[in-house]
Formats: C-alpha cells, sequence, structure tokens
C-alpha cells in the first residue's frame, strides 16, 4: 500500500520557520523524484520545490528561493521542506508528491494528504 505521510505543519508568526516532513512507504522512493507543492485559498497549487532522486538536483519556485530548502533521506524514505522567513502570503496546504517516469515513458504519481501551514501574528 502506498503512503505518503506529511507532518510539521501547524501554526508559525511571520518570519518564523518550520520544517515539513513527508515519509513514504509502499513504492521504490529511490527512483522518484519528490516534489512539494502548495495550495492556497482562492490560488492555483503550486509547485514549490523538488529533488532529484538521489538528492544531487534541486528546483525551487521563484517564490521560495533563498526561503524554502528541500532534502531527502533515501534510507529512511523521506523528503523534507525547511522553510523559513515565512510570510502570511505562506499560509497553504503544502502536499508531498512522488513522480516517476519510466523507460516507456510512463509516468507514476502519488500524493500526500497535506499538511497546513498557517503564517500569522
Amino acid at each position: 500500500q502506498v503512503q505518503l505521510v506529511e507532518s510539521g505543519g501547524g501554526l508559525v508568526q511571520p518570519g518564523g520557520s518550520l520544517r515539513l516532513s513527508c515519509t513514504a512507504s509502499g513504492f521504490p522512493f529511490s527512483t522518484y523524484t519528490m516534489i512539494w507543492h502548495r495550495h492556497s485559498p482562492g490560488k492555483e497549487r503550486e509547485l514549490v520545490a523538488s529533488i532529484s532522486p538521489t538528492g544531487g538536483t534541486t528546483n525551487y519556485a521563484d517564490s521560495v528561493k533563498g526561503r524554502f530548502t528541500i532534502s531527502r533521506d533515501n534510507a529512511k524514505n523521506t523528503v523534507n521542506l525547511q522553510i523559513s522567513s515565512l510570510k502570511p502570503e505562506d499560509t497553504a496546504v503544502f502536499y508531498c508528491h512522488a513522480r516517476m517516469t519510466d523507460v516507456w515513458g510512463i509516468t507514476t504519481d502519488y500524493w500526500g494528504q497535506g499538511t497546513q501551514v498557517t503564517v500569522s501574528s
């Protein structure tokens, strides 16, 4: 059974930090690109960060560059998102997403249920 379970969300004051974690099971984690998205009310879902299967390549949305850091531990089947210098506009549900495209071009996607991050004083 495939599972992606996010944790670490919560209420934080502007300027604060949080560390989100996503623990995966039921699929070969080390072969999947891992992605964090966020979805704020009234806005489209936004891809905020991604990391390659080996962790050697990371990418970030312009809106979070310099504030968010994605990392993974393939031995523990976890991907983390360190978020800092938080702003009220960072308030969103953050989702963990696993994606793999095989040699035949078939893409497999798995999603977590999300964790709420609320930035407010």
